[in-house]
């Protein structure tokens, strides 16, 4: 009698699945089985259809496209999407007083949840199943967008003080806001707390912050040494040796939970407390290179600092695709080794490890590592379909430095979210693009 077909249960075979799990396996001719919005199996293809097949409801041959993890963007201001191109070629202080920051405060909520559903399209043709958002206006317009698009995200929204009241509201907000969104669009959406930069928290608020996320068991996503007057006004006015982050490890705020964007004027005591604490790290190198500088990843790396992979924001970068800063991110970590010692070290950053940085170290990075970023049995089904047929691919020789180095955004066909098609065939599905 033959096995009764389960309705959710379905098999995708014939493909290269890059796994990214611990053993970093590879299946040249793989399948792998989703049920519901969970992987339930995965190895050779032959394997999986002889034991699922009579009770899958779907069966699609990949015919030969590699199958990897989702990637997750550690670092994206979607609100800033329709600010694409206001800030272009200007130094960070007169991009942030004079351009970004008029934007924002302009904005309502209508605006953040358009520029989130454009700034999301961007993000799926270029493979992101998961982002972190930096710190924006109105989280809630952006969730109303992330629950649409099918994505998942980590929202926060955009903190400074402006005194004592303004700061018990920016707390009270944030409370409320994850009470409100938290753990909402079928687990996708997870709220953290956000502070904008050093230059304009009082000691209080980072302090507050800090014990309300361990208070809510949450992320804080804070921008941390992007520019050396950042540095110097800390050593100034705070009274530490070097800047941002010797600052913080001295009010205990680098902890596991942190996630600092662009970190780039650390030196190596500080690259040792953020070591120490478990600090994750979001690098953003077309966005470094434009207005920051060289952030020292290989040092990170070298004292097992999980960094991981961002955008930054439309007027900081323009170009929303992980893809790109795949590509950028081992280029200029390569070219700054000449930089900085005189010699060329062709080694630093492999394929591999920036594969790495953009999905495992992403989850990471989210504190999602438990259920995505890796292609495991248990884990949720955040995939993407790539072909590599095209002129921009052909030939692979070797998949991972293929997925690195010659991949465009064009050759991301489809992408599985929580085990929902959010794109197939490059054509989006919830949203009228």
């Amino acid at each position: 009698m033959e096995a009764a077909k389960n309705s959710s249960l379905l098999i995708l075979h014939d493909a290269v699945i890059v796994t990214m799990d611990p053993e970093r396996r590879v299946f040249r001719n793989g399948g792998i089985v989703i049920e519901d919005d969970k992987i339930k199996a995965i190895g050779q293809s032959h394997h999986i259809l002889a034991q699922f097949s009579s009770l899958a409801h779907q069966i699609v041959n990949l015919q030969g496209k590699i199958l990897l993890p989702g990637f997750i963007n550690t670092h994206v201001h979607t609100s800033q999407q329709l600010g694409k191109g206001i800030a272009d070629d200007v130094d960070l202080l007169t991009w942030l007083h004079d351009r970004i920051w008029p934007y924002e405060s302009n904005m309502t909520e209508e605006d953040s949840y358009i520029s989130t559903l454009l700034c999301g399209i961007e993000l799926i043709h270029s493979g992101v199943t998961c982002f972190a958002e930096a710190g924006g206006q109105h989280v809630t317009g952006m969730a109303r967008a992330v629950e649409l698009l099918g994505l998942r995200a980590c929202l926060a929204q955009s903190i400074m003080d402006h005194g004592e009241d303004e700061l018990y509201k920016d707390i009270l907000s944030q409370k409320e806001l994850h009470k409100k969104h938290h753990d909402t669009a079928d687990g996708r959406i997870r709220i953290w707390l956000g502070i904008r930069q050093i230059m304009n928290s009082t000691d209080r608020l980072l302090l507050e912050t800090r014990d309300t996320a361990n208070e809510l068991k949450t992320g804080i996503h804070m921008h941390v040494a992007e520019i050396p007057y950042e540095n110097q006004l800390v050593m100034d006015s705070r009274e530490v040796d070097h800047g941002t982050v010797t600052y913080l490890e001295k009010i205990k705020l680098l902890q596991s939970n942190l996630l600092a964007a662009h970190t780039v004027w650390v030196n190596k005591n500080e690259i040792g407390f953020l070591s120490r604490a478990g600090v994750k790290v979001s690098h953003c190198p077309a966005a470094a290179m434009r207005m920051l500088g060289f952030a020292p990843i290989k040092e990170m790396l070298d004292a097992s600092i999980c960094v991981s992979l961002g955008t930054d924001g439309a007027p900081s970068n323009n170009r929303m695709s992980i893809v790109d800063e795949m590509y950028v991110a081992s280029l200029i970590n390569k070219g700054r080794e000449v930089y900085a010692k005189g010699t060329t070290d062709p080694t630093a950053l492999p394929a591999e490890t920036v594969l790495t940085m953009a999905t495992v170290n992403g989850a990471k990075s989210v504190l999602w590592d438990n259920e995505i970023g890796s292609l495991e049995v248990g884990k949720k089904a955040d995939m993407i379909i790539v072909d590599p047929s095209s002129w921009s691919m052909v030939p692979v020789h070797d998949c991972i430095s293929s997925l690195v180095y010659c991949m465009r955004t064009e050759n991301v066909v489809s992408v599985m979210c929580n085990g929902r098609w959010v794109m197939k065939d490059q054509k989006i599905l919830n949203v009228n693009e």
